[in-house]
C-alpha cells in the first residue's frame, strides 16, 4: 500500500531544503546574479536552471554511491580544487564585464546556461549534500515507499530553481536603475564573492590533505 504520509513528508522536506538552498549564498546564486546583471533575466534564469542537469543525475548516483563517496576524500579533494580554479577565473571575469546592451545580452544567453551548469558541477557542496545527506535520506525512504525519493527530489529541484529565478528577476528589475558605477560595483561584489567561495573550497581541500597524503 502506498504510504502517502511518507511521500508528503519527503516532499515537504524537499521544498524546505530547496528554498533554503535557493536563498543561501553560494557559487550558483552568485553566478545567477552575475549572468542577470550581464544579460538580463533570461540569462539569469538559464543559469538558475542548472540544477536540472547537475543535481538531477547526482540524485540518481548518490543513492547508489553515497556510502562509497563518503570514504573517498581524494574525490572531494579534486572537486574542491577544480571548483576553486573555476570560480577564480569567473571572479576575474566579473571585473571585465562592460555595462550590458541588448545585442550583447542576446549573444550571451547560451553561455549563461553552460556557465551555470559548470559552476554547479564544480561546487563541492552539491556533491557533499547529495552523497552524504540527500542520498542516504532517499535510500532509507525508498525501502518503505519507492515514490518517496522521487517526491523529495522533484520538490527540491523545483523549489531551488524557482527561488533562484525569482532572485534573478529581482536583480533584473533593479538593474535598469543602476548607474554604470553601481552596475560595476554589483558585479565587483559578485567577483569578490566568487573569490571568497574559491578560498573556502581551497581550505576544504586543505582539510582533506591529512586523509590523502
Amino acid at each position: 500500500m502506498m504510504q502517502i504520509d511518507l511521500i508528503l513528508a519527503l516532499a515537504a522536506a524537499g521544498i524546505t531544503l530547496g528554498v533554503i538552498e535557493g536563498i543561501r549564498p553560494g557559487p550558483l546564486l552568485t553566478m545567477v546574479i552575475r549572468e542577470t546583471l550581464a544579460g538580463g533575466w533570461s540569462a539569469g534564469a538559464r543559469a538558475a536552471a542548472a540544477p536540472i542537469f547537475t543535481d538531477g543525475p547526482l540524485i540518481l548516483i548518490s543513492v547508489l554511491v553515497s556510502g562509497w563517496i563518503a570514504e573517498q576524500p581524494r574525490v572531494l579533494f579534486c572537486i574542491s580544487l577544480l571548483g576553486a580554479g573555476f570560480l577564480v577565473w569567473f571572479g576575474i571575469g566579473c571585473f571585465r564585464i562592460e555595462p550590458p546592451d541588448p545585442d550583447l545580452a542576446q549573444k550571451n544567453l547560451s553561455g549563461s546556461f553552460r556557465r551555470g551548469v559548470i559552476t554547479n558541477l564544480l561546487n563541492p557542496n552539491v556533491y557533499v549534500f547529495w552523497f552524504i545527506i540527500g542520498g542516504p535520506l532517499m535510500a532509507s525512504a525508498a525501502d518503505e515507499e519507492p515514490l518517496a525519493p522521487l517526491a523529495y527530489a522533484a520538490s527540491f529541484l523545483i523549489s531551488i530553481i524557482l527561488v533562484k529565478m525569482t532572485i534573478a528577476l529581482f536583480f533584473d528589475r533593479t538593474r535598469g536603475s543602476l548607474s554604470s558605477r553601481g552596475y560595476r560595483f554589483a558585479l565587483g561584489m559578485c567577483g569578490v564573492g566568487m573569490f571568497a567561495f574559491a578560498t573556502g573550497f581551497i581550505f576544504q581541500a586543505y582539510e582533506l590533505t591529512p586523509e590523502i597524503f
